[in-house]
């Protein structure tokens, strides 16, 4: 074993310029389906743009039929690799038919169309995304550190725990942390959660469109950590569904105009919108999500919108700091762990500014 980790660890950069680019993408099967594949490239790129386009069996990933099964992969962001390290690089791409049009399953297309808009790029939006998870055992689907079927003493004790009768999966949370912050991702931080096994990390302050590429590449990394440690990342937003707190990814959310002096105004106007718009967004929040927006358990019903100061049994939170001070941000509590950055954060802000009110 020790000459396969010496082979796997080899560091290239001493015997040749070529670099190994691992593109990943977004596939068809489910709302959290990360696929990729590698190649070799004559040297290192920084731009990519420059990077080569590739292609895949789309009817593999339920993306296309096998009559016509060519998907083409765009390059759109790339971030150095933690698992190989070197020159070797993780490239994020968007997808497309062979004729240029964005297959159905690429929401990063319409996202980006959003994020560049003027009135979009003038506020400078940033998004902070707290992504929670639950580490399961690979058999089981059970909660790790548990025997399959016995139920862990009440939640209360595992939130920003320490000791191991308390907490499971440390090793892979800091492994994940430190691979993050490697690669150029914004990651905040970490801690973990209400229920046994079940962690949340941060990404952000990011800006427009960088706030899904870094949260999808995050969600890779750790997959690809849990791949080695053996054991699952379910990113259910209610994995136990019984009576546990569920997982979600909160999303932060700022403008330029919230941020300065008196921008507690047009905080309450943004919030005043999404309200308005409830019912649009909440429906592409996360599958499965109105199982955990029950109205309990830190959560406001999935059908009804409130807000709040200080408050977590509700749709948006505004910290009480941000009320003394009169500017900064607001919580979007709604989305479920499993959404899709790409939706939420340009919905956030399509609605917020750049929808108008009759």
């Amino acid at each position: 074993m020790s000459l396969l980790s010496d082979l796997i660890n080899i560091d290239l950069t001493d015997s040749t310029e070529k670099v190994i680019a691992e593109y990943i993408w977004i596939g068809g099967s489910s709302c959290m389906d990360l696929r990729s594949k590698a190649r070799t490239l004559s040297g290192p790129v920084a731009n990519p743009l420059k990077l080569p386009k590739w292609n895949y069996d789309g009817s593999s990933t339920n993306q296309a039929t096998g009559e016509d099964s060519e998907v083409i992969l765009y390059p759109q962001a790339i971030f150095k690799d933690p698992f190989r390290r070197g020159n070797n690089i993780l490239v994020l791409c968007d997808t497309y038919t062979p004729g240029g049009d964005p297959i159905s399953t690429n929401t990063r297309y319409n996202a980006a169309k959003i994020f560049n808009d003027p009135d979009v790029v003038a506020e400078e939006p940033w998004f902070g995304i707290e992504q929670e998870y639950t580490l399961l055992q690979k058999e089981s689907k059970w909660p790790i550190g548990f025997p399959v079927g016995v139920s862990p003493p009440a939640q209360g004790h595992y939130y920003c725990g320490i000791g191991s009768d308390k907490i499971f999966g440390r090793d892979i949370v800091e492994a994940h942390y430190k691979a993050c912050l490697y690669a150029g991702i914004n990651h905040g931080g970490i801690s973990s959660e209400v229920a046994p096994g079940q962690w949340e990390y941060q990404v952000g302050p990011s800006t427009g469109i960088s706030a899904g590429d870094e949260l999808w590449v995050s969600r890779y990394i750790l997959k690809r950590i849990a791949e080695i440690a053996g054991v699952v990342v379910c990113f259910d937003p209610e994995p136990v569904q019984k009576g546990w707190n569920g997982a979600g990814a909160h999303t932060n959310f700022s403008t330029k105009t919230m941020r300065n002096e008196g921008g507690f105004k047009f905080i309450r106007e943004a919030i005043e919108k999404l309200g308005l718009k409830h019912k649009e967004h909440i429906a592409f929040y996360g599958d499965g999500n109105e199982r955990r927006l029950t109205g309990k358990n830190e959560t406001a019903n999935y059908n009804n919108f409130i807000w709040g100061v200080g408050n977590r049994q509700v749709s948006i939170r505004v910290g009480k700091d941000v009320e003394k001070a009169g500017k900064g941000y607001f919580e979007d509590r709604r989305p479920g762990s499993n959404m899709d950055p790409y939706l939420v954060t340009s919905m956030i802000a399509e609605t917020t500014l750049l929808w108008k009110r009759m």
